[in-house]
């Protein structure tokens, strides 16, 4: 009659239920009770209140008192033998249980950023789509080939260098200095899951800039400037405001820049604003592409040759995004409260909600926008009118409300709009509106967390730290804002101190932009051996030779 509601109990708090059934069997192996029922009862009650509430609130019990046979002896009053036995036996088994409880936890975090980073990593192919249909035929090649030297040659350089400079801790504010090659990972801060989702935001800032030089570079400059920027550029800036050691990272709570560092969550500073003004600087010292612009200065359209690619890529990117925000989070299972229906999971699923409400209206504000403007209901408008929704969003995600996503995508498209028709009246030429997008949505996010940054979510997201400042709309003062101002300010400066002469240098040696009767002519063909897509058999039909364009302009039979 005792035995049972011992066993239910056990049954009801442990995940291994035949496991338990055995432990309890041996368990009372070393009990020998009094003769009569209520000598039993009285000999389990104290037991089982002790077993009750060490298992509730396991993290608490553990923590206020340890499990020692010489503490838990004492619970088992005078009818029971060999009591130190029963209380190192039971010990041990409270141990195995914390330990699978905190293997559990390890395992389920890296399994939640392994499939963020594989999200996140998907996005390389949304960029690869979205290029594709944003340029002509005839480069469409060159530009899937871009999108995979990206992720190749970034891969390498941020193992060999980049994740060292961007987390190698301990280190001082600017740069970091362990790490190189992966050497000593994992460690108890991270382990291999975030190296690889740390390289998926590295590759996506390097796509972001290919987009904005698309059309007339050099395959070798793409090579050469994307190693330098996930090897070095993108990581020091990771390292300054994400890594714990970094001057203004909002995680650096002994030194914290304003007294609240700065809240980029997911990167709209980090990532959008670094490739946007690396692809700012390309764009500016190549020049725009041959027709671009009329002699007297008018923009002409450049039509991409695929509106379906635009929309398959925009859609990647759109559930990669789901990786890109929430996924930064990095764990999930992070209770706010102990025993609470509520924790980081909440945070979880309200910044993929407020990632999806920024891009929705963002998309319908450039849709009506453009149609004001120029009479078209243009679903390329659209579909980058949402994803600098997105880049908006980055910063905030995880610490303004969803109605403040809401203001932010209607402001990120009204920059978008803006940014373009400014880029016309000065002649630049971005074949993606890469630098438009990604730089000024992303400015624009980093702004807008400085105002709409919620107190309560500030401090869930960020704990260790009680009143930080927050957002100054919301009531938190103006120290975030002076933060993240000097932020826009630093990743201008600092990319435009290496991007820069680096798209220089590579100008004066002849390495930047193809020929004229290259570009005229095509990459595909004069670089890359042949079109993207096959027309043999039309061309057979009507007895046409094809003809293969050599770099120099000549043309020989082929």
């Amino acid at each position: 009659m005792t035995i049972l509601p011992l066993i239910k109990v056990v049954k009801i708090i442990s995940f291994q239920q035949r496991k338990v059934k055995s432990n309890i069997t041996s368990l009372l192996s070393f009990y020998k009770f009094g003769s009569q029922p209520h000598h039993r009862v009285s000999a389990l009650v104290p037991f089982l209140k002790f077993f009750l509430a060490l298992f509730l609130s396991l993290d608490q019990a553990m923590a206020a008192m340890s499990c020692s046979p010489d503490q838990l002896a004492s619970f088992f009053g005078p009818n029971t033998t060999n009591a130190a036995a029963a209380a190192d036996y039971i010990c041990t088994q409270f141990s195995a249980v914390s330990d699978k409880f905190v293997d559990t936890s390890y395992a389920v975090d890296s399994t939640y950023l392994l499939f963020s980073a594989y999200l996140v990593f998907s996005m390389q192919l949304g960029f690869a789509m979205l290029c594709a249909g944003s340029v002509r035929a005839k480069n469409t090649m060159n530009i899937m080939l871009t999108n995979v030297l990206d992720a190749a040659a970034g891969g390498l350089f941020y193992y060999l260098f980049g994740f060292a400079f961007a987390f190698g801790g301990p280190s001082n504010g600017f740069i970091g200095k362990h790490f190189f090659g992966l050497k000593d990972v994992p460690t108890a801060a991270f382990d291999y899951s975030y190296f690889l989702y740390q390289w998926a935001f590295a590759i996506a800032a390097a796509g972001i800039t290919s987009g904005s030089i698309a059309e007339r570079t050099q395959f070798v400059a793409y090579l050469i400037y994307s190693s330098f920027l996930t090897g070095f550029v993108y990581p020091v800036v990771s390292h300054w405001f994400w890594s714990p050691d970094g001057w203004a990272s909002a995680s650096n709570t002994g030194n914290l820049l304003f007294g609240s560092g700065v809240i980029d969550f997911a990167g709209s500073g980090v990532v959008h604003m670094v490739g946007g003004i690396a692809g700012l600087y390309g764009a500016l010292i190549e020049g725009p592409r041959i027709g671009r612009f009329d002699h007297s200065g008018r923009a002409i359209t450049l039509r991409g040759h695929s509106a379906s690619l635009v929309v398959l890529g925009t859609f990647l990117l759109w559930f990669g995004w789901y990786g890109f925000n929430p996924g930064s989070f990095t764990k999930i299972l992070s209770p706010y409260v102990s025993g609470s229906y509520y924790g980081q999971w909440s945070a979880v699923g309200r910044t993929a909600v407020t990632t999806t409400l920024a891009g929705c209206t963002a998309a319908l504000t450039t849709l009506f926008g453009k149609r004001i403007l120029s009479g078209h209901w243009n679903v390329t408008d659209v579909c980058n009118g949402l994803l600098g929704g997105f880049a908006a969003i980055t910063a905030g995600c995880s610490v303004v409300e969803p109605w403040a996503a809401v203001v932010c995508g209607f402001v990120a498209a009204l920059v978008l709009i803006g940014c373009n028709r400014l880029a016309e009246k000065v002649k630049f030429d971005d074949p993606l509106e890469a630098a438009q997008l990604h730089g000024g949505c992303g400015a624009w996010g980093v702004v807008f967390t400085a105002l709409f940054a919620t107190e309560k979510y500030v401090n869930e997201v960020y704990p260790g730290k009680p009143g930080r400042p927050y957002g100054l709309f919301m009531g938190g003062g103006g120290r975030l804002l002076a933060a993240h101002l000097i932020q826009i300010l630093v990743i201008i400066g600092w990319v435009s101190v290496t991007m820069g002469p680096l798209f220089f240098g590579l100008h004066k040696l002849n390495l930047l932009r193809i020929s004229k009767d290259d570009e005229l002519a095509g990459m595909d063909m004069t670089r890359h051996g042949g079109f993207a897509y096959v027309y043999e058999d039309e061309a057979h039909k009507h007895g046409i030779q094809m003809r293969r364009v050599e770099p120099n302009g000549n043309t020989t039979p082929s």
